[in-house]
């Protein structure tokens, strides 16, 4: 557990640091305001800070305020320690932002009580973050491959489409699908098919952008979002997935051989006025072309394909 301590009496910073030190907190020290607002701006951000109210450069109080107006997370516990002990004090301290207010000079023990009541306040918002967090991705996450579920990645499509509007930037949209793969289930069973999905899924990822989206649009497809991408570099982008997933695939998996991927694409650049619908009805008849014409191929939309 990390904790600021903001002091400009180097005597009272010295013992107060040394005390933190044998309770077995990180610290780091700060000689006065501005040098505080620094440090929890800083990574990582203490967790706690002990600040003194007056300061040089900026008070306790305004350190307070700078904290919280950051935002709610990370929460930073904070605790003044001053001299002042009228209610008023106690009150403007509290309203700046801070969460507990010791009076000099202050006994030790107590110190450490208190720090104990903040830890345990910053470790219950940590199990709190780390909570949503997890739904967050149960929300959003295919649960067998990690790539983003069906939902999200068409989320992810309309607003990238929206964006691609507003900007005048083409948008690739590539739609992909694994060859032969109901004979794996049928002939190896269906954790072997779960395990092909998982390397194809990882080789995917390798290949794409960094601000390129994947996700798992059904069954064995894959849907690709790729901002920017013009036909050109639609099609480069299609024949990387297509090798990666090989390579991917090709030693260690529940088959002979490697996988193979059929792809269809197209980008908004290439069929003029369309929408997300119209994008996907172009990608899927490019990837049944694919199929049609052998897989383990690349095929573009043209648009007798999405009429």
């Amino acid at each position: 557990m990390r904790v600021l301590v903001a002091e400009d009496d180097p005597v009272s910073r010295r013992a107060l640091e040394a005390f933190l030190r044998r309770w077995g907190y990180d610290v780091t020290v700060a000689e006065n305001g501005l040098e505080a607002c620094q440090a929890l701006q800083a990574e990582p951000t203490p967790n706690l800070a002990i600040l003194d109210w007056m300061m040089p450069g900026m008070d306790g109080i305004h350190v307070c305020r700078e904290v919280r107006s950051r935002g709610p997370e990370p929460y930073i516990y904070i605790l003044l320690v001053t001299a002042k002990d009228r209610k008023e004090d106690v009150v403007a301290g509290i309203e700046a932002g801070a969460d507990d207010y010791l009076k000099k000079p202050y006994d030790p023990h107590e110190l450490k009580a208190r720090l104990r009541t903040g830890r345990r306040i910053v470790e219950l918002q940590q199990k709190l973050i780390a909570a949503r967090e997890e739904l967050r991705v149960q929300a959003t996450r295919d649960a067998l491959t990690g790539l983003w579920n069906r939902a999200t990645i068409l989320e992810i499509l309309r607003r990238e489409f929206d964006r691609s509007l507003r900007e005048g930037t083409p948008l690739g949209v590539l739609m992909a699908d694994i060859d032969h793969f109901k004979q794996v289930n049928d002939s190896r069973g269906h954790m072997a098919g779960d395990q092909v999905l998982r390397q194809v899924a990882e080789g995917l990822k390798g290949a794409v952008r960094a601000y390129d989206s994947v996700g798992r649009y059904g069954g064995e497809e894959f849907l690709v979002v790729a901002p920017g991408s013009d036909v050109v570099s639609s099609l480069q982008l299609a024949e990387r997935l297509r090798s990666a997933v090989r390579e991917a695939t090709v030693n260690g998996g529940p088959v002979a051989g490697p996988v193979t991927l059929s792809v269809g694409f197209t980008s908004t650049g290439d069929l003029g006025e369309a929408d997300c619908d119209v994008l996907l009805r172009a990608a899927d008849a490019a990837l049944y072309e694919a199929k049609r014409a052998g897989r383990d191929r690349v095929e573009m939309a043209a648009a007798q394909l999405v009429a």
